[in-house]
């Protein structure tokens, strides 16, 4: 068929300062609004439209001037996505099948989102004022967003036909529009800043920004993913007008590209930087987002993208697979998740600094990572390898020569995406990646008893069977009976307990007690206890390090041990602790975790040694951890989790510091579709929140709470309830408080390393960062995830004026002899391996 002029629409440049991109409206008549309009986020309010995938919209805005159904309607509103019970206000396109009521199949398409990072609930309102500012604010009347155009001669908003809100004058110029501020949608007639990005929607049931961006900059559009760092995975650099050149990081020589978009009346076209870091056009056709388009496709296929297999996958001909030494040998990385290759891989011995002995690597042949930066020239891959093994934070190295001769450029990498088997058939290069890895240090294995230490056994169960062959013959006759019938009842009990603990989701692997003694080396090397019993380290035969817990009063604490092994056994994060199985053997209870080498965070941070005080770097990249375990088990489980006992000593720290969050006997699962739930008061004084003492609903902001007082005490060096300091400072909160409103957060940060006083200013912002989560209002604190955004540099936390909230009253203010015990009085038994 052929294609006019008027169809073809090129991706054009703008005085080389600005992109966009034209294609027709899909709507003449524009839905508007004036002022002092007020709209209620209720179905009494605003009229439901329900989807089939579990969300419904409630639409502010909507053009009904076609009475055909036929035709995409763009419009905005209140959106919920699935069974979130949170809402955002959003622009979208929409095609309607039934013009009543109904459940429709074809979810609206959201084009961009004005509270991405604080979403709100029901009831919740949106203004456009009598002075001309569009204000949302929750249900409890916070401000949650706002355009900030009061006194701007505003007189009308609208949105128009390619997506576009507008807040408008009297004369139609234009004041304020969301065009100005892109989420992760390009539309048509929309131009984009230099300096302004696409950031990508997290792939969750939420709209909260993702780890990928894209950025215009004078000479060229780069996109990005984010961890401690912005790493660029492509480049697209600015020619001419009306042209861009697309570079691969790892090519040269790339074609002039132009961008072509084919339109019709009958559909809205738009490009989209998705979560998986891909930029695509799509097109809304007959009520379907179609794919025309993976813009990049012809020089990124799905292995060049960063995190297309996770930390630690190898991404070959699109399948993911975790890391393998010589003979296929598997020991080294398991996946993060059995079920989905693509998560990533986690290593089964992770590296220890103190370890560097042990040191070795796994050799992969033709395998390349996203961005080869060359940090080291005219060497061999012994000295390559070499290099990295005298950086403890060197993870992998990838050596790159040329025509087959030994000499070449090596480039060592501290963090991994995912690698990808190299396959550039036209390159002279050739790769080979070093992943470094720790071998398990052997064991001594156990010995067997003495003779004396037989005797000793021996002597006294000889004797107790003598008591019991008298006591059989005195009672005979109905001490027989009596005792086969509590046997029988007993060994039921003891069928329906352990049959429950098989039925555990995840499946976690079963021990039997003698497996775990042989381990163990008969339980002799004891690395901490608690209040239900012990924890031993050992070994299995494959060099695994684990460590045990055995329960010494699984009676009092089997609903714990059961809630704790559902828990873990059917989670998988590389920042949770990880059960590796469990034993319920007669009276033997045991449970077997991964080793974390370098025990709980409180004895680093609390510790009066200054060997033992930690560095700025490593005290950040533990919270930005702990931050994603958390946000982990608020957003991404099939089930809500909220931890309920986040504290120091239920932080378990790997190797190279890593940090775990572990101890889940306390925690509660939350339904999707709730978003707050009653339960008696759980977790230990100093980290709760004040919810808990006004016997409110609580829900998952309750550990937002705890872990705010978890980064003042990492950034401070000491505990919250400190009864060694002086009466006016035991509450660190209160000293919290004192400082910020004197502007003088250094002052508490950690004077015991020099580091953190090199990084003070870095550390007074980290402690903000603290003080966002420890707002007496919950709806006011952030979501785990916009924290991990926060540290990471994707989003800026809010403003705070009022520093009020930092403070404990005094039921929660304990007395110096129950300052850490957890509430309930009862400790958990399922503390983590210390």
């Amino acid at each position: 068929m052929d294609i006019t002029v008027s169809e073809s629409i090129i991706i054009n440049l703008l005085l080389l300062s600005s992109f966009t991109f034209s294609v027709y409206s899909i709507q003449d008549d524009f839905p508007t609004a004036n002022l002092s309009t007020v709209w209620t986020n209720n179905k009494s309010a605003l009229k439901n439209k329900f989807f089939s995938d579990g969300s419904f919209l409630r639409p502010v805005l909507l053009n009904t001037s076609n009475s055909s159904l036929g035709i995409p309607r763009i419009g905005c509103g209140f959106y919920q996505i699935r069974i979130s019970n949170q809402f955002y206000f959003v622009v979208f396109v929409i095609q309607l099948i039934t013009a009543e009521i109904s459940i429709e199949s074809r979810p609206p398409r959201v084009l961009w989102t004005a509270n991405r990072n604080r979403p709100v609930g029901n009831n919740a309102t949106l203004e456009f004022t009598s002075m001309g500012d569009l204000v949302l604010k929750d249900v409890d009347g916070s401000l949650v967003w706002s355009t900030n155009t009061s006194d701007k001669s505003v007189v009308s908003m609208r949105v128009d036909g390619t997506g576009n809100l507008i807040l408008h004058s009297a004369n139609d110029s234009t004041i304020w529009q969301s065009f100005d501020h892109p989420t992760d949608t390009w539309l048509p007639g929309q131009k984009l800043a230099v300096e302004q990005r696409l950031v990508t929607t997290a792939a969750n049931f939420y709209r909260s920004p993702g780890y990928f961006y894209m950025e215009l900059r004078n000479d060229s559009f780069r996109a990005y993913i984010v961890s401690n760092s912005s790493q660029l995975y492509a480049s697209y650099e600015i020619d001419s007008v009306n042209t861009i050149r697309v570079e691969n990081l790892r090519h040269t020589n790339d074609p002039i590209f132009v961008y072509t978009i084919l339109v019709s009346e009958q559909n809205f076209h738009y490009i989209r930087l998705d979560s998986d870091g891909h930029l695509r056009h799509y097109k809304f056709e007959n009520g379907i987002e179609v794919v025309v388009e993976d813009i990049f496709s012809w020089m990124l296929d799905d292995c060049d993208y960063p995190n297309v297999c996770g930390n630690y996958g190898i991404c070959t001909n699109g399948q993911c697979s975790c890391p393998q030494g010589t003979n296929r040998d598997i020991s080294y990385f398991t996946p993060l998740d059995d079920t989905k290759p693509n998560h990533g891989c986690v290593q089964t011995t992770p590296l220890s600094c103190a370890n560097k002995k042990f040191h070795t690597f796994l050799d992969l042949e033709n395998v390349n990572y996203f961005k080869f930066t060359i940090d080291l020239t005219d060497m061999d891959t012994e000295s390559c390898k070499q290099a990295c093994l005298e950086i403890c934070s060197c993870e992998a190295a990838v050596f790159r020569s040329k025509n087959n001769i030994s000499s070449g450029d090596c480039s060592l990498l501290n963090g991994l995406f995912s690698l990808m088997t190299y396959r550039d058939i036209w390159s002279a290069y050739n790769m080979k990646t070093f992943i470094k890895v720790e071998e398990p240090s052997l064991t001594a294995r156990p010995t067997e008893r003495s003779t004396n230490h037989l005797q000793r056994i021996l002597i006294p169960t000889i004797s107790i069977l003598s008591l019991l062959v008298v006591f059989v013959l005195c009672f005979l006759f109905f001490g027989f009976r009596k005792r086969n019938a509590v046997a029988s009842m007993e060994n039921g009990r003891a069928r329906r307990e352990e049959d429950s603990i098989d039925q555990v989701s995840g499946n976690p692997k079963r021990f039997t007690y003698d497996e775990l003694k042989s381990a163990t080396g008969h339980f002799n090397k004891r690395l901490g206890g608690g209040g239900f019993g012990s924890v031993f380290g050992g070994n299995f035969d494959d060099g695994t390090k684990i460590a045990v817990k055995c329960l010494e009063q699984f009676g009092q604490g089997r609903k714990e041990f059961l809630a704790e092994v559902k828990t873990i056994g059917s989670i998988h994060h590389v920042n949770l602790v990880k059960l590796l199985g469990f034993c319920a053997e007669n009276s033997h209870i045991l449970l077997v975790y991964e080793h974390m080498c370098n025990g709980s965070l409180d004895k680093w941070i609390f510790s009066c040694h200054q060997d033992f005080t930690l560095d700025w770097r490593t005290r950040r990249n533990i919270i930005l951890d702990i931050a994603k375990g958390l946000s982990y088990l608020h957003e991404e489980c099939q089930q809500r989790i909220i931890h309920l006992d986040i504290k120091p000593q239920n932080i378990l720290l790997g190797g190279k510091f890593n940090a775990k969050v572990s101890d889940f006997g306390l925690a509660r699962f939350i339904d999707r579709d709730q978003s707050q739930v009653l339960t008696a008061m759980r977790g230990t004084r100093g980290y709760l929140a004040p919810e808990w003492f006004l016997n409110r609903r609580i829900s998952e902001k309750v550990d937002v709470y705890s872990f705010g007082v978890v980064v003042l005490e990492i950034m401070c060096g000491r505990k919250n309830l400190d009864y060694s300091q002086d009466e006016e400072n035991e509450c660190l909160l209160h000293l919290v408080k004192k400082k910020v409103e004197e502007d003088q957060l250094v002052d508490i940060v950690d004077k015991r390393n020099e580091d953190m006083l090199v990084h003070g200013e870095d550390a007074a912002e980290m402690l903000r960062t603290a003080i966002w989560c420890l707002q007496g209002d919950a709806a006011k604190r952030p979501s785990m995830s916009m924290v991990v955004m926060v540290l990471e540099g994707v989003m800026v936390m809010e403003n705070i004026s009022d520093y009020s909230f930092l403070t404990l009253t005094p039921i929660q203010l304990p007395r110096e002899n129950n300052a850490s015990r957890s509430a309930p009085p009862f400790a958990s038994i399922l503390s983590g391996p210390r």
